[in-house]
């Protein structure tokens, strides 16, 4: 896959744009997920549209990408279940070396998603809850082009 980063302050997340799609087996059975990466509003942000599928049972998300107030990267989210989050960029090296990585203050603690390169094809994700040992993975998908 083509990890290369694109120019200015959103460039890093150029390898992420387009249409993929993971297939995963879940304790709820299993689960396919979209994920729409595009440009928007002239190139400011990254519209993201997850679009979940867990068991038969739909799920959607909606987020922006881009530089808030302070010329910070991060990310405003909201769901079809009626939730919110927002979170910042974050450097995580030892997830991976090109992790694109978000951080974020849940009600249930902090929390940390991370895209980075598969070795043979697409990118992986994964969602991963902070706690007194360390972090704690709990979602991992396998995402490839459509």
């Amino acid at each position: 896959m083509d990890w290369k980063k694109g120019r200015g302050k959103l460039g890093l997340l150029k390898p992420l744009l387009g249409k993929w799609v993971a297939h995963a087996d879940s304790e709820m059975g299993l689960v396919e997920c979209e994920r729409i990466f595009v440009k928007s509003l002239d190139d400011a942000y990254i519209t993201l549209n997850a679009n979940w599928d867990v068991a038969g049972k739909p799920y959607k998300e909606m987020a922006m990408i881009g530089v808030n107030s302070q010329k910070q990267i991060g990310f405003w989210s909201f769901t079809s279940d009626g939730k919110q989050s927002q979170g910042l960029l974050v450097d995580a090296p030892e997830i991976h070396p090109q992790a694109i990585v978000f951080e974020a203050n849940m009600p249930a603690g902090i929390a940390r998603m991370a895209y980075w390169p598969d070795e043979a094809e697409g990118f992986r994700w994964v969602v991963e809850s902070k706690n007194k040992k360390g972090w704690n993975r709990f979602v991992e998908h396998h995402y490839l082009s459509v």
